[in-house]
């Protein structure tokens, strides 16, 4: 074994003692939100979203289509690449979602808390990745038996284990995930010297977002984003995955939920907040371990516009809060066309 594999392993198998498969890991840097995955808390929103939107946007390389080596300057600083990555771990659902649409078959991968398969909608193509932990919990000793040549996370998921996993291989690092999935996108494909394909992919889902715009005419209805937690409920706003993919089709979100910020938190005594002319619900985890009986049982719920017209619909939580990629985005577009869209548009 090389000295430089010997270092490498030696890290990860002390870490792994401490940081296991059950281990809480880091959720953030400051307790921040995950950006739609089951985190605790809120994100700051404002300035926080905008500095991050802007660092993002400048994150990736200058390198030519097929040249290393390369280069990627990311949330943590610099990486260089000798070669064309070929067994990749990733460290999210978002990472996950970017390199499979790229056609990448990830070999480990870290799921979310409550649901560590991979989601349904990524399953023909992603191979067979092992589990290296989950989002919140990395097993690095996981992580450094599979020998990878790089290593794609986030710096809110896992900045505490950054230097250790920089030991083991390449590791490239998006802010955070959520409302800059798609400057996340870009940065994972200049790691993998896949930008021309993520562009053409990005350009197709934003010609299909404004079609289904046009298609729904000027007098779009208004969209609450509804998520049932184990700790809250919450009503997605600007500065969230799904809530980008509303604001690239037009649709308008109620008052309250025009804020620069993940999304505001909701109990079953102020439920009448989710009011608009369609809600679209998701849940996180177990239904029974959610306050969602609660809520919906209470007269405030049931004489909500949207559930008195029957607009009040269930939808994929895998995909429209979970997913955080141009394949997710795409299926939502669908789903929203589904439910939208005039017959004959």
């Amino acid at each position: 074994m090389p000295l430089r594999r010997r270092g490498a392993a030696a890290t990860a198998l002390a870490a792994a003692g401490v940081l296991s498969l059950a281990a809480c890991g880091a959720s953030g840097t400051d307790g921040q939100s995950d950006g739609g995955a089951g985190s605790k808390s809120v994100a700051q929103g404002g300035k926080d979203f905008g500095k991050a939107a802007e660092e993002t946007a400048k994150m990736g390389t200058d390198a030519k289509p097929g040249r290393f080596p390369r280069t990627i300057k990311h949330a943590m600083g610099s990486t260089p690449l000798k070669a064309a990555p070929k067994r990749v771990v990733v460290l999210d659902v978002g990472e996950l979602d970017n390199v499979v649409s790229l056609g990448v078959k990830p070999v480990g991968y870290a799921p979310t808390e409550g649901d560590e398969a991979i989601p349904d909608y990524l399953k023909k193509d992603a191979g067979h990745p092992r589990s290296v932990g989950t989002v919140n919990g990395l097993n690095l000793e996981a992580i450094n038996k599979l020998k990878p040549d790089l290593i794609l996370g986030s710096k809110l998921r896992a900045e505490k284990q950054y230097q250790q996993l920089s030991k083991i291989a390449p590791t490239v690092f998006s802010i955070r995930p959520g409302f800059t999935w798609k400057q996340n996108y870009l940065l994972n494909a200049a790691a993998l010297d896949r930008t021309a394909e993520a562009k053409a992919k990005l350009a197709a889902y934003e010609a299909k977002a404004e079609k289904l715009g046009a298609d729904l005419g000027p007098d779009k209805p208004t969209v609450t984003m509804l998520r049932y937690m184990p700790q809250f409920t919450r009503l997605y706003a600007k500065q969230s995955f799904i809530g980008t993919i509303l604001t690239d089709v037009g649709l308008p979100r109620p008052k309250n939920q025009q804020v620069d910020d993940l999304a505001t938190e909701v109990g079953p005594e102020n439920i009448n907040q989710a009011d608009a002319d369609w809600i679209f619900t998701g849940v996180y985890g177990d239904p029974e371990s959610t306050k969602r009986d609660t809520a919906e049982h209470n007269p405030l719920w049931k004489n909500l516009k949207a559930v008195r017209a029957g607009h009040a619909k269930d939808v994929k939580d895998e995909t429209w809060y979970l997913g955080l990629g141009v394949t997710a985005a795409d299926s939502v577009l669908d789903d929203l066309r589904g439910f939208l869209a005039k017959k004959g548009k």
